[in-house]
């Protein structure tokens, strides 16, 4: 695969004339040195760091080309990192070898919004967030949400088929993308770019991108479907009586309205308490209980009626125990802010093993129980099981901490010989080590207990028919996962 340009740069410190030449090809404001970007070399939890040749800013599709086609000249890596709120180590740039951090920053425009067509196309250093005010401003709403809403970009909720809290009722970000365009190792741009809701005419080839995790190419822009905007919301917050009483909690949500449940998550005793003294939210109810429901009906018109129908025939059924409903955006937006504050790492400055699962909806109690008594056993009895997360398509962010002090951390040999165990349990409720987050680093050994060896061969067959160099985020990805299990000594990190 021949690369668009010159010949192959070679000689003596290749890395620092490349830095040099991309400076001039990006110009005033268009690179930074390492040294001035600290933020962006090492990820948010301090597990992974790398120091690039230079932070690549480009603005326009040409720009990246450019950069992609020096890097290549030069046999340099090209990392692309974009809100930078990866949790697998996606995004930081090699330790191993010379690469460049190629920034989707500037390349943040809205290209155009088709109302009628229901539509929205966007860069893909767009925010999540500036896409949902550009598609609210023609009454139109964007499917795709989650915490990071503010910092998280299209590009990377591409790369990573993100999921977030509105999966249950607009899927994955795979099912809200029509088209994209990205540039590819030779520096071609691969133009998909196309609104179509139809097109059978071969393979799909945007779906090897998405969820590629800048393996492939770099995603510069996307089509994005709209959808008609719900203007009427009520958001509930529910004792559970029992976790075994989860499945026929989501299927009564679900059937009671035919789809106006927009979202339903878990939250755990344990992180409300948190919340409540480290973020002085109110608590939402008086009753205590192991485990809250946290859910979301969306409509057209209003659903007041809906919410009051589901929680009474619940109560009525001794599925939930007690339940307030938000009736102020105050009281909505306090309910929120404590779910996207839940992750402990943030909360209470806990550390542990760490999990994003995803089992059957009908197995989570069994999965908690589980878990539980393998903290137990291996972590000792103060050990705690932090779960919260997506009940509607049943991914758990699972945390295994030591205790519940500010500052705790798990012991790196039990944080490996715990993520062994917990992932053997997954899979045996057949479930997923990686429901949302993504391969990145954290997975490479892991999830060759998962994949079978007939899947890891045709991802490498991919990765190397469109990057035989290797040269797009290398060493991560699925295609990358070691071909025996096996988890080292504070390795193993979920």
């Amino acid at each position: 695969m021949p690369v668009l340009g010159s010949r192959p740069m070679s000689g003596p410190d290749v890395p620092g004339r490349l830095a040099d030449e991309l400076r001039d090809l990006l110009g005033p404001g268009g690179w930074l040195d390492p040294a001035d970007a600290p933020g962006l070399t090492v990820d948010w939890r301090g597990t992974y760091s790398g120091t690039p040749v230079l932070v690549a800013r480009p603005d326009t599709v040409g720009a990246v080309q450019e950069v992609v086609q020096a890097c290549a000249r030069a046999g340099v890596a090209v990392v692309t990192q974009g809100g930078h709120t990866s949790l697998s180590g996606g995004s930081v740039p090699t330790s191993d070898r010379p690469s460049v951090l190629l920034s989707t920053s500037r390349l943040n425009r809205i290209l155009s919004v088709d109302p009628a067509r229901f539509t929205i196309t966007v860069e893909a250093g767009c925010t999540i967030e500036q896409v949902q005010k550009a598609a609210a401003a023609v009454d139109r709403q964007l499917g795709m949400d989650w915490g990071a809403r503010g910092t998280a970009t299209v590009g990377g909720a591409v790369s990573t088929n993100a999921g977030g809290l509105n999966v249950l009722r607009y899927g994955s970000t795979r099912e809200n993308v029509l088209g994209l365009a990205a540039v590819l190792a030779d520096g071609r741009v691969f133009d998909g770019l196309r609104a179509l809701r139809k097109d059978n005419t071969g393979y799909d080839l945007k779906q090897l991108f998405i969820g590629g995790e800048g393996t492939i190419g770099v995603v510069t822009a996307a089509v994005l479907k709209l959808y008609p905007r719900q203007n009427h919301h009520r958001s509930l917050f529910a004792a559970i009586g029992d976790l075994e009483h989860l499945n026929e909690l989501y299927g009564r949500a679900c059937a009671i309205d035919h789809g106006g449940l927009t979202a339903f998550e878990l939250v755990p005793e344990m992180g409300v308490a948190a919340a409540v003294a480290e973020l002085g939210v109110a608590r939402p109810i008086p009753t205590a209980a192991d485990w809250y429901l946290l859910a979301r009906f969306s409509g057209s018109a209003p659903v007041d009626d809906t919410v009051t129908r589901f929680l009474g025939e619940a109560v009525e059924a001794g599925l939930l125990l007690d339940a307030v409903v938000a009736d102020t955006a105050a009281q909505e937006e306090n309910l929120w802010r404590m779910r996207d504050e839940l992750p402990p790492e943030t909360l209470i400055d806990c550390k542990g093993a760490k999990f994003d699962a995803a089992v059957p909806i009908d197995r989570i109690a069994e999965f908690q129980r589980g878990t539980e008594a393998i903290a137990g056993d291996l972590c000792g009895p103060d050990a705690v099981v932090f779960s919260f997360g997506h009940l509607g398509d049943g991914n758990l962010h699972v945390y295994v901490l030591p205790s519940l002090d500010r500052g705790g951390r798990l012991a790196p040999d039990l944080v490996a010989t715990t993520t062994a165990a917990v992932d053997d349990l997954i899979w045996s409720l057949g479930g997923t080590i990686s429901a949302e987050h993504g391969v990145g680093q954290d997975l490479l050994v892991r999830l060759a207990g998962q994949k079978s060896e007939v899947e890891l061969d045709l991802m490498r067959r991919v990765k190397a028919a469109l990057d035989p160099d290797d040269m797009f985020n290398p060493g991560r990805g699925a295609h990358a996962v070691a071909a025996t299990t096996g988890y080292p000594e504070g390795g193993g990190r979920p």
